[in-house]
């Protein structure tokens, strides 16, 4: 085990100022107010967000053989290691207090830990010469840190408790000997040696998915009132469970049994596609069918053959088992440009930001606004 083999479990909380996260994320700039779910700005620190790109841009240099290393593969990282040190100062030069620690890792069975790891660094970066901690936004053990670590804010020293150098750290960890992360496969490759978990490793990656998909948010400055007010609708949900038949006009809500994979969503608050879309165009007075299916059959529809290029946000976008017979339509989500569409993908994610590519068999939309 190299890294900390725990994740920090957090709840979704809806985002209050939906498009003006997005043009903070482009930005880089703090957006006050409190945490919001789902990728956005507003879930990472601005100071925090310049470490994961300062860390991206310097990668190269350690491991000249890395590639495709990119800032949302660590906000990824540091999402679920520690919440991107929300809660902490973080200061100019990039050091956060107070400290971020783990448990103590003597098989106790606290946190999740069974194995006991002795002492390494005599209490240097986790505060305790009585064994071993994991430290910092991406929760390094201070052996690993000892090969992994380098001087990323310019100050000669490398502190795992300092954002620009732990980013660093990270980057160069998960590059290893020379991966591409730019590939799925070594990427996913890169978060197993992080932490041996195949739950984590998914957990991981859905959140650089978010990022990415959210670093690539299109302008809505020029959208109609009542496209905006989808949008804002359908955003204003990420992070909320996917519940299979959950959530209506009037908001989420419970489910029932059964997915096709045997998903009960009768225990789980939240939506599934068509309950998504349902909602968000009832905020703007438009009453659609509950069936994903029934909703392609209102407004003017957009072929597939037209291509995703032909769609405006706004619109609904279907998949379905035999594209071109509306009847095996299966998953609905809601255009909102840029290639992305905000999505209630399965059972076990949350909705999110997804690429209209990510899903097979594309249908073509339906314009309603």
């Amino acid at each position: 085990m190299a890294l900390l083999m725990f994740a920090a479990v957090c709840c979704a909380a809806p985002v209050g100022n939906a498009i003006s996260a997005y043009v903070t994320l482009k930005t880089g700039a703090q957006q006050d107010g409190g945490i919001a779910e789902g990728g956005s700005a507003a879930d990472i620190p601005a100071r925090m967000l310049t470490a994961y790109k300062q860390a991206a841009a310097q990668v190269g240099k350690y491991v000249p053989k890395c590639q495709g290393m990119r800032w949302p593969i660590l906000a990824g990282i540091a999402k679920v290691e520690s919440h991107h040190a929300i809660g902490r100062n973080i200061s100019d030069n990039g050091d956060i207090t107070p400290k971020i620690y783990g448990v103590l890792l003597n098989g106790s069975g606290a946190g999740g830990n069974t194995t006991v790891f002795p002492d390494t660094d005599n209490g240097r970066w986790d505060g305790t010469a009585s064994g071993e901690r994991a430290v910092g936004p991406f929760q390094f053990l201070p052996s690993t840190w000892q090969g992994a670590g380098e001087d990323g804010n310019g100050d000669k020293t490398a502190d795992p408790h300092n954002a620009d150098d732990a980013a660093l750290g990270a980057a160069i960890y998960l590059c290893g000997s020379g991966r591409d992360v730019g590939q799925r496969s070594q990427l996913k490759a890169a978060i197993w040696q992080y932490n041996h978990s195949i739950e984590y490793v998914t957990n991981v990656v859905g959140w650089i998915d978010q990022y990415t998909a959210a670093a690539k948010a299109p302008d809505l400055k020029n959208v109609t009132v009542r496209v905006r007010t989808v949008l804002e609708a359908a955003l204003s949900q990420r992070g909320v469970p996917y519940s299979w038949g959950g959530g209506n006009a009037g908001g989420m809500s419970y489910g029932i049994c059964c997915s096709p994979g045997r998903k009960s969503g009768t225990s789980v608050k939240g939506f599934d596609c068509s309950g998504l879309t349902q909602y968000a165009y009832a905020r703007a007075g438009i009453q659609l069918p509950r069936v994903a299916a029934d909703q392609a059959g209102l407004g003017r529809r957009i072929p597939a053959r037209s291509g995703a290029g032909a769609l405006k946000p706004g619109d609904l976008v279907f998949y379905a088992d035999a594209p071109g017979r509306d009847a095996t339509i299966y998953h609905v989500g809601i255009y909102l440009g840029s290639g992305q569409m905000i999505n209630a993908p399965r059972p076990g994610a949350v909705v999110r930001l997804d690429e209209v590519s990510a899903l097979p068999g594309y249908a073509g939309g339906a314009r309603l606004l």
